[in-house]
């Protein structure tokens, strides 16, 4: 059995994010478990992620980049992959809240041009198949975000909130996006 007391799952796509706010001690503010695949996650994380939410009842918000990979990413937890479809009940946590980076905070929070990336010709054909796949099509707003990227032709990196400091993430953004309860 899994027991604690944290009032959320904060899922993150990437390792240096997870280490900020571990060195930063942001589960103390605001009790979460903090969990990170790395990147594209393997089986053990995505059974501890789908065990964790499933034992503690608790939302999962999700952490990624601002780009057509990170929504990738983000769907494979949700949906799985079609190489493990026959264990997807165990591996797919698919209300997954998408708390950030998105495509609209790029203006709301005044991120820097500079840390704005353009996007590739690759990166827009991937956004464009994105928007016809149902796990976008089913959520508007997650429609809507994905159809600012593609239009906009600018991605970014959870990096670049720390354009504003190291401890941005942790003490300004995150805390911001949870008290107005700002997530999809």
């Amino acid at each position: 059995n899994v027991r604690g007391d944290a009032q959320f799952v904060l899922l993150i796509e990437k390792d240096a994010a997870f280490m900020r706010l571990a060195e930063d001690r942001f589960y103390n503010a605001y009790p979460c478990v903090i969990i990170s695949g790395k990147g594209q996650p393997d089986v053990a994380t995505r059974l501890f992620l789908n065990k964790v939410r499933t034992e503690l009842n608790i939302p999962v918000l999700g952490l990624f980049d601002a780009d057509p990979y990170g929504l990738k990413i983000l769907s494979v937890y949700m949906k799985g992959s079609k190489n493990m479809s026959y264990d997807s009940l165990n591996l797919t946590t698919p209300d997954i809240k998408w708390l950030g980076v998105r495509p609209s905070d790029l203006d709301k929070y005044r991120i820097p041009l500079q840390c704005r990336l353009e996007m590739t010709e690759h990166d827009i054909r991937t956004g464009k198949e994105l928007l016809n796949e149902d796990f976008v099509k089913a959520n508007p707003e997650w429609h809507a975000e994905l159809q600012i990227m593609v239009s906009t032709k600018v991605k970014a990196e959870i990096q670049a909130l720390s354009s504003f400091g190291f401890q941005y993430l942790s003490q300004e953004f995150l805390p911001r996006k949870l008290r107005e309860g700002d997530w999809i």
